[in-house]
């Protein structure tokens, strides 16, 4: 896998963790551990973009 390919993955990915992170909030009774668990798969994979961005 090319590394345009790999970060267009990773990006697709974040997408994917703020769609669900926006949706939990939206939802009664939000189980805040859950929330914050997607939170830190987001920023994770944030660290990750920015490091092949910069390499």
């Amino acid at each position: 896998m090319s590394l345009n390919a790999h970060l267009h993955e990773l990006k697709k990915k974040h997408q994917t963790l703020s769609e669900r992170v926006e949706e939990a909030q939206r939802q009664p009774g939000i189980d805040a551990l859950q929330v914050n668990e997607l939170k830190k798969q987001k920023l994770r994979l944030k660290e990750e973009i920015t490091r092949l961005q910069t390499a």
